[in-house]
């Protein structure tokens, strides 16, 4: 084994130096290595180590009426945040000099505008983690105040939140969403693929030290698409004062609730959607969660008598009748098959026209004339109005009513069909089966929604369907003659007029089914008429459903009288000028 001799310094030196070599050689090769190598990859190790990505969420579209009134948007809030490890006095420059802000002076001011006590904001700010949340959703106002403050360890969090500017008008048929934005109703979750953006995405950089954002180092790698709009058909001014009505009414008359259509005749466009009880989107659970849908849409009952204007119309297109057409109408009729059909009130046999018959709205009457009609052409007529099928508005939850394959029609059924039992309707169905006949007898699909308007302004309209002809325009004309006499001289219809204007419609009382299966005490009570009578240019159908203090229509003429006013004074729809025409009621 060989040795180093302390005689031999030259010797020790070179080995010092091959041995200090190596060691640099070794060392520099390993800093190639990292710094060029696998450069990319240990930075990617450490870039990943102290940075976040989040997502940047999209700004949902608004809900606009037809004017652009909005009545759904999304404003941001913010959520104001601490970092209680680097909470410290700091200085703040005024007038010049640099002054001194101790903590407790900081907490007192954030408290003020925060509207909480400063020790609360104190707890939040002890301690020594890297985060502490100190107050959700603030609105911009409070954020710009807490920003001019310039404390160095706040910091914010932009949340985009949902609110409805008009509370409760249109609530039910707007709709909802939850705290995420997630839709949960109405037209919020109809139209969401029209109102949802994409989110975008958001990395940026933490400090190694602190933890907190390093604002430069933010990089946008998608960017967010906000939603569209949803621009509706909706007059919120009328909007607004047909669920005044409504509410009024169905308090005064102690009714479970109770709806109001105003239609567009030409159009199909929805001009009002009231309901009541309502329901303010800002506070949906406010109200039970049987009064948060659109009944309108989605709840469907027996009509009554407003249903006779269609038996009606059906024997008079198929030739089975004419407004003169003569009927003996007791006060009951026995069955041969067993049970009896009756009229509301006691009477001696009345000599009617199929006009009377409308006019004092017979049971006893309409049977007659409508049981002329085979059952199959009267389902195949009510098919054609739109009757156990949903409108191509397609909301939520819609129902279709419930309109059975005649060949399954019990003998009575067959009858009380004709008079609006056995059948069920949604308060669209019914409104727009008047929308027909007041438009010559041409159906068209009800409009709820314009269409979706993007950022630049463009609308895609929503598309319409062609109006399907249902009666003959002549029917409808004659119809139309009869139910202005309903207003003109009808016991409970005289009750809708309105002075100076020419009205045509029909009142409607039906007994509810129980769950039992039984029909109560209560009823569902209707008027829906339409203006000016000899050119239709507007439908208007009020419901109200188990009224305690009315057991008959006429509780549904004063709510209906009061929108058609109010519908002729927004539209500015002048008076009338002719007459009606005359027709035989009786014989």
């Amino acid at each position: 084994m060989s040795s180093l001799h302390p005689g031999r310094p030259r010797l020790r030196l070179r080995v010092f130096s091959a041995v200090i070599l190596i060691i640099g050689l070794i060392f520099g090769w390993r800093l190639v290595d990292f710094q060029l190598v696998h450069a990319p990859e240990i930075n990617k190790i450490s870039y990943d180590n102290r940075s976040i990505t989040r997502v940047l969420p999209a700004i949902r579209g608004e809900i606009l009426d037809s004017s652009g009134n909005v009545l759904a948007q999304t404003i941001l809030r913010y959520d104001v945040n601490a970092a209680p490890n680097i909470v410290a006095d700091y200085s703040v420059r005024q007038n010049g000099q640099d002054v001194t802000v101790t903590v407790d002076q900081a907490a007192g001011e954030i408290a003020s505008l925060l509207k909480m006590s400063k020790a609360k904001v104190l707890a939040k700010l002890a301690g020594t983690s890297k985060y502490s949340n100190i107050a959700k959703r603030v609105d911009a106002s409070v954020y710009r105040q807490l920003q001019a403050l310039d404390v160095p360890w706040l910091f914010y969090d932009a949340i985009p939140s949902r609110v409805y500017p008009n509370g409760a008008v249109a609530g039910n048929v707007v709709g909802f969403v939850g705290q995420d934005s997630t839709p949960l109703a109405g037209l919020e979750l109809t139209m969401n693929s029209c109102l949802a953006g994409v989110d975008g995405q958001e990395t940026y950089e933490k400090g190694a030290l602190d933890g907190i954002r390093i604002p430069s180092s933010a990089i946008v790698s998608k960017a967010p698409r906000n939603g569209s709009n949803v621009v509706l058909t909706l007059n919120s001014s009328l909007q607004y004062y047909a669920q005044q009505v409504m509410l009024n009414y169905v308090a005064s008359e102690q009714a479970q609730w109770g709806t109001a259509l105003v239609v567009e005749v030409k159009t199909g466009n929805i001009l009002a959607a009231a309901e009541a009880p309502s329901v303010d989107p800002n506070k949906p659970g406010a109200v039970r969660s049987a009064n948060r849908g659109a009944r309108i849409f989605q709840t469907a009952f027996e009509p009554g008598s407003t249903m006779k204007s269609i038996t009606a119309a059906i024997a008079v297109d198929t030739g089975k009748a004419t407004p003169a057409t003569r009927v003996l109408a007791p006060f009951r009729i026995i069955l041969p098959f067993g049970g009896y059909i009756q009229d509301s009130e006691l009477h001696p046999p009345m000599k009617l026209t199929l006009t009377g018959v409308l006019r004092d709205s017979s049971n006893t009457g309409i049977i007659q004339i409508g049981g002329k009609v085979p059952r199959q052409t009267r389902f195949n007529y009510l098919k054609k109005f739109g009757f156990g099928a949903r409108t191509s508005v397609n909301f939520e939850g819609e129902s279709s009513g419930l309109l059975r394959d005649p060949n399954t029609w019990d003998k009575m059924t067959d009858k009380v069909s004709m008079f609006g039992q056995g059948v069920g309707v949604t308060p669209i169905q019914m409104a727009m089966a008047y929308q027909t006949i007041a438009n010559g007898g041409v159906r068209l699909e009800p409009r709820l929604v314009a269409g979706c308007q993007d950022a630049s302004g463009k609308m895609v309209a929503t598309p319409t369907t062609p109006g399907t002809k249902v009666l003959k325009p002549a029917t409808a004309a004659s119809v139309i003659n009869m139910l202005e006499k309903v207003v003109e001289h009808g016991g409970i219809g005289h009750t809708a007029s309105v002075p100076g204007y020419r009205i045509g419609g029909k009142s409607g009382t039906a007994q509810v089914r129980e769950p039992n299966g039984y029909y109560g005490i209560r009823h569902a009570i209707s008027f829906i008429g339409m203006v000016p009578a000899n050119d239709p240019q507007y439908v208007v159908a009020v419901s109200l459903y188990k009224p305690v203090t009315f057991s008959n229509s006429l509780g549904a003429t004063p709510p209906f009288k009061a929108i058609m006013q109010q519908v002729l004074r927004t539209y500015r729809v002048p008076p009338s000028t002719t007459k009606s025409k005359w027709l035989p009621e009786q014989w």
